[in-house]
């Protein structure tokens, strides 16, 4: 195996360690551990940082441990270590980095600090048939919703984003507007699946531009939200039983159409013939079938992230940070920080001296 590394991902709620390897031009998971934190922020509806950056500073050396014992390897069978840097909560992600960091000084290693957005990016090469740049991907989270164009040398181009809540986002608030557990996204997706999709007609919200028109592969969210309580209210109010299994449905429904008319709106209006999907939401199973169909009538090549692979974990950071070191060569600063806010198309930055944050 040419290059082995250590990757850790802590940017908001999942610790997470990976093994990861490459052969050829194939990215290899070696070992992959992640603690999930819902059990702790579902109490609260949503992720407390503070909760998190304990719980990332107590699971880290035992996943640590895990993935070096299952990989029979050691830290000084390692090339590189990396660690997600930003963006995300700033503890959180400190937890990460300064693990890594410390691994990385201990043993004498380049230290590769990873965009968050590049590591979901980079999920999808964890398929067994890796797309061929360039491409345009559809990211979908908790977090992000953006379309963004990958080009031939890996640059990242941004045509479309949310202007107010990620898909993710709207998927948790609504959950709680149902009466239903956090992560709302698999409580939706499992109560949609008694529901009618159809029965209520629910707007898709579209951004709309100061010179008129509107941004054609833009999202908003809280028009969507704004209604679905305003359905809530209006069947309490009127005295009739909730359609929870309905309302979700109609949701789920919703949001799944408008992800897929745009991102394909956007790849034929791009002229290019590739679209990937990654993120949290790209698990959902209704938006998954929605957009192989569309992308099918539309002649579009679709890629899905395995479905291991589009929540947060620490593999995709490794792959991320494989593609650098096989692209560019390029470390980073061993005194690079954290930021919760950085845009992806200054990823590159990460690599620079003195760094930028």
């Amino acid at each position: 195996m040419q290059q082995k590394l250590l990757a850790l991902e802590t940017s908001c709620d999942e610790s997470a360690v990976a093994v990861m390897g490459m052969e050829g031009k194939k990215l290899v998971v070696i070992a992959n551990r992640i603690a999930s934190q819902v059990n702790e922020h579902a109490k609260w509806g949503g992720v407390v940082p503070e909760i998190a950056s304990r719980k990332h500073l107590e699971a880290l050396p035992f996943l640590l441990g895990e993935v070096l014992s299952e990989s029979k390897l050691e830290m000084t069978d390692m090339d590189a270590v990396a660690a997600t840097v930003a963006p995300g909560l700033a503890g959180a992600l400190m937890i990460g980095s300064v693990t890594a960091r410390t691994l990385a000084s201990l043993y004498s290693l380049p230290f590769i600090g990873i965009h968050h957005l590049e590591g979901h990016l980079s999920s999808v090469l964890l398929g067994k048939n890796p797309p061929e740049l360039p491409y345009l991907v559809l990211l979908v989270s908790g977090g992000h919703t953006e379309l963004i164009r990958v080009s031939s040398d890996r640059n990242f181009i941004r045509l479309g984003r949310s202007h107010d809540d990620a898909a993710g986002e709207a998927f948790d608030k609504v959950a709680r507007l149902l009466g239903l557990p956090y992560p709302g996204g698999p409580a939706i997706e499992n109560l949609a699946s008694k529901g009618d999709p159809k029965r209520f007609v629910l707007p898709k919200g579209r951004v709309s531009r100061p010179e008129g028109g509107y941004y054609p592969y833009d999202f908003s969210f809280s028009g969507l939200k704004t209604a679905m309580l305003r359905l809530v209210e209006s069947l309490r109010a009127n005295g009739h039983e909730i359609p929870r299994p309905d309302l979700a449905a109609s949701f789920e429904n919703i949001v799944a159409e408008v992800l897929v008319e745009r991102s394909l709106r956007c790849a034929v209006e791009e002229k290019l013939k590739t679209l990937v999907m990654v993120g949290g939401v790209a698990a959902n199973n209704r938006l998954r079938e929605m957009m192989k169909q569309r992308a099918f009538e539309e002649g579009i090549d679709l890629y899905l992230a395995p479905k291991a692979f589009c929540t947060d974990n620490a593999a995709m950071i490794g792959a991320a940070a494989l593609m650098r070191l096989e692209v560019t060569n390029r470390s980073s600063s061993i005194e690079l920080g954290v930021s919760p806010r950085w845009p992806l198309a200054e990823a590159d930055s990460f690599y620079q001296s003195p760094p930028p944050f």
